[in-house]
């Protein structure tokens, strides 16, 4: 049996050797797995801080894009990596959803991964392709009523699906089928090319088409109008009050990381979200700066996750 002096320098020496591991850290380069394809609001934010914290750390950071599962492959991989701070995971709301939505995710949250930081949020968008001829969201539904249309995802579990599922199927009862890619990037491939009539993704991946005429936006997500495309209204705006959902991303860990290693990777990330230019870079794709503690996103992950754990309740929503 220890006894409480054998603890205590035990403990002192943990500390100490958790200190020390953060004043070297990062000293090679550091891994950051995005689980979707390239082109997606998180890949996006994910090489804007690459770019950063490489500068910050002197040390490479790349990203390697794991898609497959709406975000489980990628997010499984990282949750099965050594806890030592050098893969990293950057991820977004889908893994407060795929708890519920998949019966075995390959990896449980809240045991295998650290909430480390919250990034950005940014409300989701409905978008319609030349083909279904739509003037706006009410228009759109009227026409889904008619026909049998179909709509494009990030992914199976991402909240745009998830949004579009309980906006459709709960609130205006039409059935409209869902076509998961792997990434925003492909859904909106789709509904450019009228693979699919609607794209549901991160508002940020669609800016640039919108802004372009490439694409219609039909509503956003958001309690008010986005500064990025304040001419697309919002859900709430197209007679659905109260409708009101974000994708953000974050930054995650293998559990039984070093915790002055999450804590300095929460500081740099926080110092970034103060900078002028990261903000602007950020809320040029639609995205505003969060931040805050890793107790703070921790708790928000789990607040998260039993609001979406609603929404696949009472909309049926399966892995398809």
């Amino acid at each position: 049996m220890k006894t409480p002096y054998i603890a205590l320098l035990g403990g002192l020496l943990m500390a100490a050797c958790s200190l020390l591991q953060a004043q070297t850290y990062p000293d090679k380069p550091v891994r950051f797995v995005v689980p979707y394809a390239p082109g997606g609001p998180t890949d996006i934010i994910a090489r804007l801080l690459s770019q950063k914290l490489s500068e910050v750390w002197k040390q490479a950071v790349v990203v390697d894009n794991r898609p497959g599962a709406g975000g489980n492959v990628g997010t499984a991989q990282v949750a099965k990596s050594p806890p030592d701070g050098y893969t990293v995971l950057i991820n977004t709301s889908s893994v407060a959803v795929n708890a519920t939505l998949y019966a075995n995710p390959g990896y449980d949250v809240e045991r295998d991964l650290l909430a480390v930081a919250n990034v950005a949020s940014s409300p989701n968008i409905i978008v319609a392709g030349s083909s279904l001829g739509a003037k706006n969201l009410r228009d759109a539904i009227e026409k889904a009523k008619t026909g049998q249309l179909n709509y494009g995802s990030a992914g199976t579990g991402t909240t745009p699906h998830l949004s579009a599922e309980y906006l459709f199927k709960v609130l205006a009862k039409v059935d409209v089928a869902h076509v998961p890619y792997k990434g925003a990037g492909p859904a909106l491939n789709g509904a450019l090319t009228g693979e699919v009539q609607f794209a549901t993704v991160a508002m940020p991946a669609a800016v640039p088409l919108l802004k372009a005429a490439r694409l219609q936006g039909l509503a956003v997500t958001s309690a008010k109008r986005n500064s990025a495309l304040p001419d697309v209204p919002t859900v709430a705006e197209s007679g659905f009050a109260g409708f009101e959902d974000y994708t953000w991303v974050g930054v995650f860990l293998p559990t039984g990381a070093p915790a002055a290693v999450a804590q300095k990777i929460n500081a740099d990330v926080e110092a970034l979200l103060q900078q002028a230019d990261f903000k602007t870079r950020l809320s040029g794709i639609g995205f505003e700066p969060v931040g805050g503690s890793m107790d703070s996103f921790g708790k928000y992950v789990k607040a998260e996750h039993i609001k979406w754990a609603k929404v696949v309740r009472e909309t049926g929503a399966k892995p398809e």
